[in-house]
């Protein structure tokens, strides 16, 4: 497997994306080959393989331990409960690089548990494949009041942020949250879009949002890839 050498993007920065890939899709398990297989897998030298392994290690995804070989220390990007952030705002706190595509936007009519959560005969839905540093690691499905979904569809969603946009364009503020958060596996269809086995590990994160005055803002249904994605909370303890 070679690189594109008629690419103006350096080797090394090529075989640095091919190895995080690698990583993230579960090809290498915990640790990764060593410069000898890397140099004759793509065929390059042993300089352009170090330059690649050495940028891992500075961004926390690779560890060198001498004697044994380069192992993965991928860090999951961590949303900390109690506090209501976007996906963009946590993957930036991690010093991740977040995108987005927009795959879905459109008028539904609801049925079911989503028409009791929302209290909607109809919402907009939107549904995003969303990446960090170029890895899919999540797909996320929003549900908006239509006179608002058909707003925030004016916007180039696979740059914005809703949270923002509501904020900065649609004056809408002062959140509040109810979120659930459980285990399950990923589907046929979803595991197509995500890069990952059917079946895998992922993490359901459902999220209901409202405004100062209770009023309905959005209903949030996101499924993260569980390698690549945690929840933290703090807890205290009062002594007597």
């Amino acid at each position: 497997m070679s690189l594109d050498y008629t690419n103006s993007i350096p080797l090394h920065v090529q075989l640095k994306q091919k190895i995080e890939q690698n990583v993230y899709n579960g090809r290498y398990a915990d640790k990764i080959p060593s410069e000898r297989e890397l140099m004759d897998e793509y065929y390059v030298n042993r300089s352009t393989v170090r330059q690649s392994i050495q940028q891992l290690v500075l961004e926390g995804v690779l560890v060198k331990k001498p004697g044994k070989g380069t192992f993965i220390a991928v860090s999951t990007i961590n949303d900390w409960l109690g506090s209501l952030s976007s996906t963009s705002e946590n993957m930036e706190k991690m010093g991740m690089t977040p995108g987005a595509k927009l795959i879905t936007s459109q008028e539904i009519e609801l049925f079911g548990r989503l028409k009791k959560v929302t209290k909607l005969e109809k919402a907009h839905h939107f549904k995003r494949i969303r990446f960090a540093n170029d890895i899919h690691m999540g797909i996320e499905r929003h549900y908006y009041p239509v006179a608002l979904g058909k707003k925030l569809a004016q916007f180039n969603l696979d740059q914005e942020t809703f949270y923002e946009l509501l904020e900065r364009e649609l004056k809408v503020k002062t959140f509040q949250a109810e979120q659930e958060i459980r285990a399950g596996v990923s589907t046929a269809s979803d595991s197509g879009l995500l890069h990952i086995p059917e079946g895998s590990s992922i993490m359901i994160a459902e999220r209901k949002i409202t405004d100062k005055n209770d009023g309905f803002v959005e209903f949030e249904r996101a499924f993260y890839r569980a390698d690549m994605y945690s929840f933290k909370i703090k807890l205290s303890r009062n002594s007597k």
